[in-house]
């Protein structure tokens, strides 16, 4: 009898187990290897979504679907072709895992949890006999004829028919080089989804730290000197500015705010049903409507109580004025604060698991209708290896499903 095929996957992540069970159980004569440097599988899907796994997005057009993606739209555009969040949703259903679709349109398993996920991915890849090796490295890949000898950082050595690089972004270019040994280019990695710190601000005499737990659920965030502007919820955090609209304008602006070193500025228009223009427009009308009540008390654009009372005395205004008393030169700060109010940015913090490194392999050198190289046969790439990535939202987790079914698919095919 001939000997089964091997493939090898590197990397025990959502990526890594989905191209390993389907390859398994697309061709049986494979023999399927998880190759996991770390103690912990899955560990990604584990925390995210606080543990509940945002496992796609309820977004079922694919061109609409790739406006999610800083890098790698394109691509993505005929990959979504081969397998999409519709298929995503299926291959869960079809193995007792119920998703729900929750008002922003992420995705979660209806348990709430994560385990359900994980249950399911170890579930089959015990079905389809896929071995497993934790707390095991891969130092370098070693092309052969028709095979690959990989070294292990225990100085063991493996042979694999196939091998799927499935292992997550480095935040480090020197990590790609046993990769870039190979001939493989890549983008340099530069970080992805982070929030924005602001510098100096427990020391302020109104700082808007004091403010932190507080969130907008509208605001419009710009970067100055560029053309990043963003729309979303906007929270306030001990250390500054976090929620949605910072993070989908901390992924594209990956690369230019690396290049700032993350120092820069940005105005934050509070009330984006407004514009600076417009609000001047109807502010007698506002005025007239609260005529005779306290700043204070008459809110008239929805803003929690506190940041509303914080715009105030940014404003130079004091809660026991009253509308009518208010002086050209404090409404005029009152409504340059609401529509664009200036922050100096220094520094960023990385949010929770949600983190992703924008860069990685080529797309330039991925057959994306099988994820194969184009430089060594056998050779395959899926999830955040590649330079692809998304926002938050379920559009990462879709990519690592897409790239590990496509490469699975493509391995199976390989096998005669």
């Amino acid at each position: 009898m001939m000997k089964p095929k091997h493939l090898v996957v590197t990397g025990g992540g959502a990526a890594g187990f989905f191209t390993a069970v389907n390859a398994a159980r697309l061709n049986p004569d494979l023999r399927v290897t998880i190759l996991e440097k770390t103690g912990k599988l899955l560990s990604k899907v584990r925390v995210s979504g606080g543990g509940r796994c945002n496992v796609t997005h309820a977004c079922f057009s694919i061109p609409d679907m790739v406006l999610n993606y800083p890098r790698g739209a394109n691509f993505l555009k005929k990959a979504f072709h081969h397998f999409f969040t519709t298929d995503t949703i299926q291959w869960f259903e079809e193995r007792g895992v119920q998703l729900k679709t929750e008002a922003d349109g992420r995705m979660f398993p209806v348990s709430n949890s994560s385990q359900s996920i994980i249950d399911c991915l170890m579930r089959e890849a015990e079905k389809y006999s896929v071995i497993i090796h934790t707390n095991t490295a891969v130092k370098a890949i070693v092309p052969g004829e028709n095979s690959y000898k990989i070294q292990l950082d225990n100085e063991k050595l493996m042979t694999a028919d196939y091998i799927c690089v499935a292992c997550g972004g480095f935040p480090k270019p020197e990590q790609f080089a046993w990769l870039t040994r190979l001939g493989h280019t890549i983008s340099t990695p530069v970080p992805s989804l982070f929030t924005f710190n602001m510098p100096d601000q427990k020391n302020a005499k109104n700082s808007l730290t004091t403010l932190m737990g507080i969130s907008v659920p509208s605001a419009v965030v710009k970067v100055t000197s560029t053309k990043l502007v963003s729309t979303g919820s906007l929270l306030i955090t001990h250390w500054g500015l976090s929620g949605p609209v910072i993070l989908k304008l901390s992924a594209w602006g990956a690369r230019e705010l690396a290049e700032k070193n993350y120092h820069f500025d940005i105005l934050v228009n509070w009330i984006p049903e407004y514009t600076e223009h417009s609000l001047r427009a109807g502010w007698q009308e506002i005025r007239q409507q609260h005529s005779g009540k306290k700043v204070s008390s008459g809110n008239p654009f929805g803003l929690p109580a506190r940041l509303w009372e914080y715009l105030l005395a940014e404003a130079n205004i004091s809660p026991d004025q009253r509308w009518d008393d208010l002086k050209a030169l404090q409404q005029n700060g009152l409504i340059q604060k609401l529509t664009g109010q200036s922050f100096e940015i220094k520094g960023k913090t990385t949010f929770k698991e949600e983190f992703v490194t924008a860069g990685g392999i080529s797309l330039k050198e991925i057959d994306v209708n099988t994820m194969q190289s184009k430089i060594h046969p056998g050779l395959f790439f899926a999830g955040e290896i590649m330079d692809v990535d998304g926002i938050t939202g379920g559009f990462n987790f879709q990519h690592a499903w897409t790239s590990g079914w496509i490469a699975a698919k493509g391995i199976a095919d390989c096998v005669i």
